[in-house]
């Protein structure tokens, strides 16, 4: 599963997390998100503005 950086806050959305509070589960994938979907830490950047971040070896 991928994970998206808020470029304001740092915030990191995992698709394989989801965000809970705001009625999206784990596995919900960013795509699937709606494009006013707000950063939940910061809520002020959307979701145009988050970046995914490269995946790293484990």
């Amino acid at each position: 599963m991928d994970r998206y950086e808020c470029n304001g806050c740092s915030y990191v959305y995992d698709e394989s997390r989801g965000d809970i509070h705001n009625g999206y589960p784990a596995g919900t994938l960013f795509s699937a998100l709606p494009d006013d979907w707000c950063c939940p830490d910061c809520a002020v950047r959307e979701k145009p503005d988050f970046v995914k971040l490269e995946e790293t070896a484990a």
